[in-house]
Parts: structure tokens; C-alpha cells; sequence
């Protein structure tokens, strides 16, 4: 597999859009995560942090690639896994049962099976929806599908959203959802190596889009005036935007997203703004060169903090639990680089500080929080689903 990243980033090397993309997934990628020994065993890791302790207890190591999670209702955990398989575990243990019906996926390079959430009213309308890699001619794109389900069978399978135009690259799909209070559906799309065209509007790539719960698009939105723009568009300038959660409380949409060779970003995401990529950023390319001379330019928001060297940020949640001390309304990041859980503190909407979790545990794909309020983790390398217990 390592020969196989290799040949294809070789391949690309003549095209300078897509190469900068392909080596970080020399970096980034986790295909043969999955084979690495699981350093946090059947037992539990305790790490001290600076306002309690928690214990990372091992609730499953045998996941291969893990993207997301969601609970269900009724107590059932499902937890995508990039290849094109959600996983059904309950009271804590995998169940054996895998849901069937699941889309076909490409599953190439970095792409797969993504994102996973529920419809604010699931309770009603029973609508789950997914992010992922979809194959169609000409290449493969980052899609959004609906369904609903019945036992372990997936019903109802529509695409409500597929990123244009298609595309050959295998690398940078993105891809998170979320639903903010009035349950419109923001997702967000990499740039797949298409450098210029983020910062253009007649295409889908390197933006977070905002849509209604079908797939139609609202009124309201900050292009719909614009001649030749694509009206779903919400915020543009991103490079490969992997994490995105919605802070109810204070109506807020935080994303992070990697950088190039240094750069990772978090930002706040606000209707209509540029955020920069590849006019500005805190990154250089792979080959230590200039990539911009910019870090900051009229007209473009800047991140609220930056990472140098980078994370490699995947995955957004904000606590909202009590149950660990001094931890509500912090955000809780994973870094596949440098193999930890990121608890990112706020002040209103400016960074604050961070504190490094479980160091070179796995790397961190995703954190979610239960509905009985504890906080989960999926990780890579080794391929874990973890509880994070807060001591007494």
C-alpha cells in the first residue's frame, strides 16, 4: 500500500494543483492504520489533564478507518467506517450487526464513507443522513445522502447533494453536516486540488454550503444575486474542511481544516466570508517553499488560531456535558498528525488556550459526546472506538 501512495504521488508530480494535495495524503492517509498494533489494549489509559482526569476505556480495536458516529434513540451507536460500513453497537459493545444497504463508495485515496448525523426531528421523520466519496463518471465527488431505517436496513436512499463538477482527484473530499436551530443542513466540501477555482463561484469545491433538509437550497444565502455563482454557497476559501459542529447555545458554526505544510485552521463560520485558501495561508509547500506570502489580506477572514506545524485537525464537538469539570463549551478537536484529542477554550468567540489529550494514543478522527453525556472517540492506527470516563 505504502509503494502503491508513492506511485500515485510520483504520478501527479507534473501537476502542481493536485500535488501539494497528494503528498499530505502520503502523510494524512490511514489505509494501512488498521494493521498497526493497538497501543491502548483492552485496558484502560488514564491521562491527567488541567481541571480533571478521565480514563480512555477500550470499547472496541478492531475498526478500520473510522469517520463518524451517532446514537440513535433507542441507545443503538452507529459509526461509519470509510470503506463503506457503519457499525451497530449497543450498552457499550459491538453488536456484530453492520447496517445493510449502505451506497456504494469510492473508496480511494481518501475517499469513502464519511460523515454520519441525524434530522433534528429524526423522532418524526426518522431521516439519517451520511457524507461520502460517490463514484460517477469522470471520477468521484463528495455527496449527500438521506435514507431511513428499519431494523438494520437501509430504506428511502436518496442523494440530496453532489459536489460539481466531478472530479479525478482522490484526495481532500471533506466532508462533515451539520444542523444549526432553524434545521438547515451546512456541509462542507475540500478544494480536491482544484487551487483556483476555491476562490470562484461557478463550482463546489473548497466552500461550505447551506441547505435545506431535502437538498433544495433556501433563500437567503449570500450568492443567490450573483450571476454564475452556485446558490447553495455559504462561506468559501477552504482547503479540506474535516471537522464542523453548531454551537446551539450561542447560534455559532465552528470548522477546522487542514493546511498545507503547516497552516491547519479554526475558524468561525459566517454567512458570505473568504477564508483565504490559496490566496492566504500560515503554510508552506511540502517542499519548503513559498506557497503565499500572505497570512492575512483584506477582505478574508482570518482563522481564530492556526496550527504550526501542523495537527492535522479531523473531527469537531463541543462539550456541553457536566460531567467533566471545567470542560463545557470547549471544543474538542483529533489530530492524525500528532496523534491526540485537541480541547480547544474560548473566550466568546477568540482562542483561548489547549491542552493535548491522550498523546500518541491513535490518531484522533472524531470525538462525540452521548446523549447521557459522555464522550466517545474514534481513532486510527489502532482502529478504536473509545469512552472517555471522567474520575471521581
Amino acid at each position: 500500500m505504502k509503494n502503491k501512495l508513492i506511485y500515485q504521488t510520483m504520478k501527479l508530480f507534473f501537476a502542481p494543483a493536485v500535488l501539494l494535495s497528494a503528498i499530505i495524503l502520503l502523510s494524512c492517509s490511514s489505509n494501512d492504520s488498521h494493521n498497526i498494533k493497538d497501543p491502548v489494549g483492552p485496558s484502560a489509559d488514564t491521562t491527567a489533564t488541567g481541571t480533571t482526569e478521565i480514563t480512555a476505556q477500550t470499547i472496541y480495536s478492531d475498526l478500520s478507518n473510522p469517520w463518524g458516529m451517532v446514537w440513535l434513540p433507542d441507545g443503538r451507536l452507529l459509526v461509519t467506517e470509510r470503506a463503506g460500513e457503519i457499525l451497530v453497537f449497543k450498552d457499550d459493545k459491538f453488536t456484530g450487526q453492520k447496517l445493510t444497504g449502505v451506497p456504494k463508495v469510492f473508496n480511494h485515496g481518501q475517499g469513502g464513507l464519511m460523515d454520519i448525523k441525524l434530522h433534528p426531528d429524526y423522532a418524526t421523520n426518522g431521516w439519517i443522513y451520511i457524507t461520502y466519496s460517490k463514484p460517477v463518471e469522470g471520477g468521484a465527488t463528495t455527496a449527500v445522502a438521506r435514507f431511513k431505517l428499519n431494523g438494520t436496513t437501509i430504506t428511502n436512499l436518496t442523494d440530496i447533494f453532489t459536489a460539481k463538477p466531478y472530479l479525478t482527484a482522490d484526495f481532500h473530499f471533506g466532508s462533515r453536516v451539520v444542523f444549526d436551530k432553524d434545521k438547515y443542513l451546512f456541509v462542507s466540501v475540500g478544494e480536491r486540488g482544484t487551487q483556483p477555482k476555491v476562490q470562484q463561484l461557478d463550482n463546489d469545491h473548497g466552500k461550505i454550503h447551506r441547505l435545506n433538509d431535502d437538498g433544495s437550497i433556501p433563500s437567503g444565502n449570500p450568492f443567490e444575486n450573483t450571476a454564475g455563482a452556485h446558490k447553495s454557497i455559504w462561506t468559501l476559501g477552504h482547503r479540506n474542511p474535516q471537522g464542523l459542529v453548531y454551537d446551539a447555545e450561542n447560534n455559532r458554526i465552528w470548522e477546522v481544516e487542514h493546511g498545507p505544510k503547516g497552516g491547519d485552521e479554526l475558524n468561525l463560520i459566517e454567512k458570505g466570508k473568504n477564508y483565504g485558501w490559496p490566496k492566504t495561508s500560515y503554510g508552506i509547500n511540502y517542499d519548503g517553499t513559498v506557497l503565499t506570502p500572505n497570512k492575512e489580506l483584506p477582505g478574508i477572514e482570518n482563522p481564530k488560531h492556526h496550527w504550526v506545524p501542523s495537527i492535522a485537525t479531523c473531527g469537531l464537538s463541543i462539550v456541553t456535558s457536566d460531567k467533566y469539570p471545567g470542560w463545557k463549551g470547549n471544543l474538542l478537536v483529533g489530530a492524525l498528525a500528532l496523534m491526540h484529542i485537541n480541547r480547544i477554550t474560548l473566550d466568546g468567540t477568540n482562542y483561548k488556550s489547549e491542552e493535548r489529550l491522550l498523546q500518541n494514543k491513535g490518531r484522533f478522527r472524531y470525538i462525540a459526546q452521548s446523549p447521557d453525556g459522555y464522550l466517545y472517540a474514534i481513532s486510527e492506527g489502532p482502529g478504536a472506538l473509545l469512552k472517555l470516563i471522567p474520575s471521581k
